[in-house]
């Protein structure tokens, strides 16, 4: 596959960039007239989006472009350029964020928060900061994107201001997202190597020492990594989501994310000129920490919102080990073993970019039909909202990384990479990457039980409370917006070789080498990483004897058996009072994980008297970092800001003192 020559990709894509700007700023024209906004203005820029992802995916295959505008400061214009890097993670948003644009025009309410019109804005804002950074080749282009991403999404999480514990989750994202943004913009000084041209072409051409580059890049992995939600940088991300509108919450898992993955791999391997193995293990050592931290907590939400958030932790952990294996392949001079890593690590974005927003959406069709997030006030919602109930299941399973869908190619192929390691020298890295593949198989494994958890008890059971029986199935807009994302669940599943095929261009930028031609070359419906004779995989052969063993099982039931319908109550063992108190909870599916892990957690538990007239139990579980790092932090700026105050009195005699005291002590310093 080729694009014309002639074609400037990158022009269709400002094109579709101007058209978001245009349809926020149309927003703000009439931001009280609900169906303007929502039933033409996000539609508009859901075709936008399509757009978007269309061109992304014939730039793949065309070679650099690049475009200077004349926008900015004197002397500092935005200098852009379009790779098949960038292609790639365009092609992700764009068509993610399609689905969920669509979602949106059938989910954003009269009357909630933020007024309709300034939503649109700010949500069409968030997207063209996203693609520009994407675009951006100068540091000066990137950071200010980086900060209209950060300051659009922030307003966004805190669209019902009215809430304290919103404007407080608002706030602690914000704090997060420019602690980070302060290591990314110290990267690219490190990077310019005192040339004062801040330009990623020179970054390029710079050869910095080992040590310098070392420091660039943890700059980098920390600076990205406050975005992406590694620990200890995480405590954010599971107050946001919850926070903000549902479509947000699904952008930013789904797609912002990733804007932190495309950081890393464009400082990490195509503007560094060489790897170094010990970045590798680093990642390794914290993608791994952040899986499991991530995995475990989710297990014992009571919030679906949160249980998400942490599922998204998790998941940017799955990333950052794919990452740390592809530096350590790329530092012992593997370039075909880092290729299969980086192919991983592409593959597990794309999927995670459609699961989550689609997992995102459903929980906010339960939340507007039934205006409840907690679980345990849940429960046989797949009667009464068949439509969500069904493709939550599908995203359920394409999460818990179950064949034939999306979720178990890119776990595969990221297990496949850890059989290769087994030639790497050293003792230690001997010793670590045995454990972190351990360590990746039981996340994949806890992984599946936090989706059994979150589709069983909001969807599966008897209703928790009586007024889940009116509750309403989503909206023709939001069943769109749903079903496109399924289908791009299904798709990513059965056609892993030729999604492979995309993101071989993008390794071959970053490492020089791919495995496209290795899968290709055993056909289009197996999928071999390397050799078919170690390891292969056919997700529509799966399918199809899935499908058989369906069709036979019905055949001999209803045909052979008995051939007719017969409907009758389960047993009961005999107690015919069966209530919904009865059916597992929330907290009773995760008590097994919260034992065996309780190191993990802080646990308060509050234990009721035995002279209590009406007894109550309470259990609060958090994190211990929130103990450890950032309350100490917090106090500490709090008591600096107290003593800071005590020179604040107001009074100007006192103001002219400490100039006066100040001058004196420069006097004597000078005169010394």
């Amino acid at each position: 596959m080729t694009a014309p020559t002639d074609w400037l990709a990158i022009d269709w894509m400002l094109a579709a960039i101007a058209g978001w700007i245009a349809i926020g700023a149309a927003g703000v024209l009439r931001p009280h007239n609900f169906f303007i906004v929502a039933r033409v203005l996000f539609p508009l820029g859901a075709a936008a989006c399509l757009l978007l992802a269309g061109t992304a995916a014939l730039s793949l295959f065309a070679g650099a472009q690049t475009a200077v505008l004349p926008l900015g400061l004197p002397g500092l214009p935005f200098h852009l350029r379009l790779d098949p890097l960038s292609a790639f993670f365009l092609l992700l948003l764009g068509s993610a964020a399609a689905g969920v644009s669509v979602f949106a025009a059938g989910y954003f309410r009269k009357g909630e928060g933020t007024p309709p019109g300034v939503l649109c804005l700010l949500y069409h804002l968030f997207l063209a900061g996203m693609a520009m950074v994407l675009l951006a080749d100068d540091a000066y282009v990137f950071m200010v994107m980086w900060e209209l991403m950060a300051l659009a999404s922030f307003f966004l999480v805190t669209a019902n201001h009215t809430i304290p514990a919103i404007r407080r989750a608002g706030y602690l994202y914000l704090l997060v997202a420019h602690i980070g943004a302060l290591a990314i913009l110290l990267a690219f000084g490190v990077l310019q190597a005192n040339t004062g041209d801040y330009t990623f072409e020179n970054m390029r051409a710079q050869s910095p020492t080992p040590f310098w580059a070392s420091v660039a890049f943890l700059l980098a992995f920390f600076g990205f990594g406050a975005k992406a939600g590694i620990l200890p940088l995480h405590v954010w991300l599971p107050e946001a989501h919850p926070a903000a509108p549902s479509p947000v919450s699904a952008l930013m898992s789904g797609v912002m994310l990733k804007t932190a993955i495309y950081g890393w791999l464009r400082i990490g391997f195509e503007i560094l000129p060489e790897q170094q193995a010990w970045w590798g293990v680093l990642a390794l050592a914290f993608g791994l920490a952040t899986a499991l931290f991530g995995v475990v907590f989710a297990a014992v939400q009571t919030d679906m919102k949160r249980l998400l958030a942490y599922s998204s932790i998790e998941n940017i952990g799955l990333l950052a080990v794919a990452l740390g294996l592809a530096l350590l392949f790329s530092g012992y001079g593997l370039p075909t073993l880092a290729a299969l890593a980086l192919t991983a690590l592409l593959y597990h974005a794309l999927n995670h970019a459609f699961f989550k927003s689609l997992l995102f959406l459903c929980t906010g069709a339960v939340l507007h039909a039934t205006g409840e997030r907690n679980l345990g006030r849940l429960g046989g919602l797949l009667r009464f909202m068949p439509w969500v109930g069904w493709l939550a299941l599908l995203g359920s399973l394409a999460a818990a990384g179950l064949p034939p869908l999306n979720g178990f190619v890119s776990e595969w192929l990221l297990l496949q990479s850890f059989l290769f390691t087994l030639g790497l020298s050293g003792t230690f890295v001997n010793n670590l990457v045995p454990v972190v593949a351990a360590g990746v198989a039981l996340v994949a494994a806890l992984g599946g039980y936090v989706m059994v958890k979150f589709f069983g008890v909001i969807f599966l059971g008897q209703p928790r409370e009586a007024r889940l029986a009116s509750s309403h199935d989503a909206a023709p807009w939001e069943r769109v917006g749903l079903v496109w994302l399924a289908a791009g669940c299904v798709a990513l599943g059965l056609l892993p070789v030729q999604v492979i095929g995309l993101i071989d261009p993008v390794t071959r930028v970053l490492v020089l080498d791919g495995i496209g031609p290795q899968v290709t070359a055993h056909g289009p419906l197996l999928l071999a990483a390397v050799q078919a004779e170690r390891a292969s995989y056919s997700p529509l052969a799966f399918l199809l004897l899935v499908a058989a063993s369906f069709a036979l099982t019905f055949l001999l039931v209803r045909r052979l058996y008995h051939g007719r319908l017969r409907r009758a109550a389960p047993w009961d063992c005999g107690y015919p009072l069966l209530t919904a108190r009865m059916q597992d909870t929330a907290e009773g599916f995760g008590q097994p994980i919260r034992q065996v892990f309780e190191p993990f957690f802080r646990i308060d538990r509050h234990l009721p008297s035995p002279f209590d007239r009406q007894p109550s139990y309470r259990m609060e579980v958090t994190d211990h970092l929130w103990h450890w790092i950032y309350l100490p932090v917090a106090r500490a700026t709090e008591a600096a800001s107290r003593l800071v105050g005590l020179l604040q009195q107001g009074r100007i005699a006192t103001y002219l003192m400490y100039s006066f005291v100040t001058l004196l002590v420069m006097l004597l310093l000078v005169f010394r």
